[in-house]
């Protein structure tokens, strides 16, 4: 947290002004990554609603590689992700499937696009090959944003602290 008030450019306590813990940072950092996600459209097929949402989310997964493992992970999700599953589910429930099945299917649908964008995240940018341990780039995907590497997540933790401010 001190190198990402650091990069904010805040004292380095100044963050828990806003968030109770790196918990609640990382709740609101995800709700802000679902906010860059459209919601599916209510008057389109359940089947044209879903890959129309699947879409998005590949996107923002991409900007966001490290949401990829906490997207569905978190305890306390945030208004826009309540948001955001309630619009799938009620395409899906709209569309005749059971509450279970609809779960089913809406947890099959992310798992094959969270599994397509580490795939694609891991394949994008080939690092050099290192002989020495330290060189080697650390695998950060599916695990929470590294707050040692502010630069990488300062813009998003930015737009949680300040949602916090008003």
């Amino acid at each position: 947290m001190r190198k990402l008030g650091q990069r904010l450019g805040v004292e380095a306590m100044s963050p828990y002004n806003h968030v109770a813990n790196k918990d609640d940072l990382l709740d609101g950092m995800i709700d802000v990554v679902f906010s860059e996600i459209d919601l599916p459209a209510s008057d389109a097929g359940w089947r044209t609603a879903m890959r129309q949402r699947a879409a998005p989310v590949r996107e923002a997964l991409a900007r966001h590689p490290w949401a990829t493992g906490l997207m569905e992970l978190r305890t306390t999700p945030g208004p826009t992700s309540l948001r955001h599953h309630e619009a799938v589910l009620d395409s899906l429930r709209e569309a005749g499937f059971s509450i279970e099945d609809a779960t089913h299917a809406y947890w099959l649908l992310d798992s094959y696009i969270y599994g397509f964008a580490i795939q694609e995240a891991r394949h994008a940018a080939p690092a050099a090959p290192s002989s020495h341990r330290r060189d080697r780039p650390r695998r950060r995907q599916g695990r929470s944003p590294d707050l040692r590497r502010p630069q990488r997540n300062a813009p998003v933790a930015r737009r949680v602290l300040e949602r916090r401010r008003r």
